[in-house]
């Protein structure tokens, strides 16, 4: 354990880490801001000194692992032209899948944390809709390409896709079979010249 008063670098990135693994092997009615600090090794009084409580932790935790999956996918539309489209597509989707699902429950369970969180994407923060406008984006310049047909409506694909992967994310449970080869077929369809 950090002696008390000593600075931990990276501090809010290892208390989300030990949340995370919190929640993979105990579940979210063992997440409570002692469980965190013990399995982060911190002082249990860490968590409340560098948030309001657990519901903005929790807050800030699915803000952080949102924004990370936000960052990735604005990289999508620089990759127009090169890969196979619906490979393009489906790598973007398997990082929005790859968002611990204790996390995405996290997001439901907690009221205050999910007010929260609502709150903060009004406000701009990235997202679900930074994804959909990457894909977006990525899609029309593929349009551009010659690579995506013309009559493919690229914010609706978009729009598609991602509120498909907001429902596997929000449906989906431990041991359920990977959507990953449903969601490329989705893709392979969706991105079909009509």
């Amino acid at each position: 354990m950090s002696p008390r008063g000593v600075a931990i670098p990276d501090l809010r990135e290892l208390l989300f880490d030990a949340a995370e693994r919190v929640l993979a092997r105990d579940g979210a009615a063992a997440l409570t801001s002692r469980a965190v600090t013990s399995e982060a090794g911190c002082a249990k009084g860490v968590l409340h000194t560098h948030f309001a409580g657990l519901d903005e932790f929790v807050a800030e935790l699915v803000l952080n692992r949102f924004a990370r999956i936000a960052a990735q996918a604005e990289g999508l539309p620089s990759r127009a032209g090169t890969g196979a489209v619906a490979d393009n597509l489906a790598s973007v989707a398997s990082v929005v899948l790859s968002l611990d699902s204790g996390v995405v429950g996290l997001a439901v369970t907690r009221p205050a944390a999910s007010l929260r969180i609502r709150e903060a994407w009004q406000a701009g923060a990235p997202g679900f809709g930074v994804v959909e406008q990457s894909i977006s984006d990525y899609l029309r310049e593929e349009q551009r390409l010659g690579r995506v047909g013309q009559g493919v409506d690229t914010e609706c694909v978009a729009l598609a896709l991602v509120g498909t992967l907001h429902h596997l994310l929000m449906t989906g449970w431990t041991g359920a079979p990977d959507p990953q080869a449903q969601v490329q077929r989705l893709i392979r369809l969706l991105v079909a010249a009509p």
